[in-house]
């Protein structure tokens, strides 16, 4: 229990009071000593009246499971401790991957009071409510108690999965988008046999069956289908570059979000799909799981890649990656790079890979980096920003464009555009039939 500032100026009020003697006021004493006999009986009375740390009943409700970049909420219900209204304050002491937390107060009448937080993780992992702190006034106000009540409350964080499957229906739902995956499902033209059907004017006529047209004496073409059954291998870089924050989340969270997206249309369209993780060394992998029910051992996959502070050794991790591949695959490398050295080991390693396999490399851009390059600068610091800004612009579309030559396709996409351009690459992968 500390003295409020209302208390203060009493007790400063007091003194003044008690100076009066001092400058002449005759008489005065008897005044001021019932003034401050009133004085502390009033901090007395109210003291007294203040709520009690056990007559407190409270309850903090905190979500069961939480998503990368989502916020989910923490609710206090505070129940009166007296019909009386009172002011109350609380707020939570959280862990280094939620997003720290402003002090809520209220005006807590008889029916209690419900405050609320927005509890947003950066990262995956376990998000920790260490403790809760609560504070209320006296009746009058003079008075302020606080309490500290250890929590350690630990809640999972997941990689965004409601996230990804609403962009999944979004993608599903789009008439465009069901058209495309319609050649690729079903009939259109592949390589792979699907069904007869009668022949109708316009059709090709070098598909026509000659021996279904003589046993049904009509004519009768034979429809094909893009090949299905292929293996798509995501290839995840998670080192220290790839845990680096853009747009509030890490760009390993962004890479891991594009990629399940796009898993789920591969399994949707029949193909099976795998992960690889790699940072300083070969991380968490998954063999490759077929059908839509294998999302969730996607996810259980993709939540058991750390965060890593070392670099990225990109000969070991696509070497190694390398050597568990049996078959030919599409590859989709998700990294970052940024100095030249790592660029070039990149570049090398990644030609290996193409040698053998389809690759797809995706680099993920800093949106910032753009603005800088096209923002006019005011003075020298922010010229020579944009003279860095446009000389890694130069360095990155120089790696792409080595990388082109090697029969790799490349983008380097904001955080918003990876689902989107992974999943036009893959339906035009999949038309071509280039796996």
């Amino acid at each position: 229990m500390t003295p409020t500032r209302r208390s203060l100026a009493l007790l400063g009020a007091g003194l003044a009071f008690a100076l009066l003697p001092a400058f002449g006021v005759a008489g005065a004493w008897p005044w001021i000593v019932a003034g401050w006999v009133l004085g502390v009986a009033v901090l007395v009375a109210d003291a007294a009246f203040s709520a009690r740390t056990g007559d407190l009943e409270w309850t903090l409700d905190t979500p069961s499971v939480l998503y990368v970049g989502e916020s989910g909420p923490a609710t206090l219900t505070w129940e009166a401790p007296s019909p009386r209204p009172m002011l109350v304050r609380a707020t939570l002491d959280l862990s280094d991957v939620l997003a720290p937390q402003a002090e809520s107060h209220a005006i807590a009448g008889p029916e209690g009071v419900r405050l609320s937080w927005p509890l947003t993780p950066s990262r995956r992992g376990r998000a920790t409510v260490e403790a809760l702190w609560l504070g209320w006034r006296s009746p009058a106000g003079l008075w302020a108690h606080s309490k500290r009540v250890p929590l350690d409350r630990e809640i999972p964080v997941l990689p965004d999965l409601p996230r990804v499957r609403a962009q999944a229906i979004r993608f599903f739902a789009d008439r465009h988008f069901r058209a495309g995956l319609q050649v690729e499902r079903y009939r259109g033209d592949g390589s792979e046999f699907d069904s007869l059907k009668e022949y109708l004017p316009g059709d090709d006529h070098r598909t026509i069956d000659w021996k279904a047209t003589a046993r049904h004496r009509r004519p009768i073409c034979r429809q094909h289908r893009a090949e299905r059954d292929h293996q798509v291998i995501f290839a995840i870089d998670s080192g220290r570059l790839m845990s680096e924050s853009v747009a509030g989340v890490s760009r390993l969270d962004h890479a891991i979000n594009g990629a399940l997206l796009l898993s789920y249309v591969c399994l949707a369209t029949g193909d099976r799909v795998g992960l690889f993780s790699f940072h300083s060394r070969p991380g968490p992998a998954l063999e490759p799981v077929r059908g839509v029910a294998g999302i969730r051992a996607l996810l259980e996959s993709t939540a058991r890649i750390d965060y890593s502070a070392d670099e990225t050794n990109f000969t070991l991790g696509l070497t190694t990656l390398a050597q568990r591949l049996r078959r030919r695959s599409l590859v989709v490398l998700l990294t970052d790079f940024v100095d030249t050295v790592t660029a070039e080991l990149l570049v090398e390693n990644a030609d290996r890979i193409a040698s053998r396999h389809l690759l797809v490399f995706l680099s993920i851009r800093d949106p910032m980096l753009g603005e800088l390059v096209r923002t006019p600068p005011t003075d020298m610091v922010a010229l020579g920003r944009a003279v860095m800004a446009r000389q890694l612009e130069r360095d990155r579309s120089l790696v792409h464009r080595r990388l082109r030559r090697s029969g790799v396709r490349t983008f380097d996409v904001a955080p918003d555009a990876i689902a989107p351009s992974l999943i036009q690459q893959y339906l035009d992968i999949k038309r071509r039939e280039r796996i």
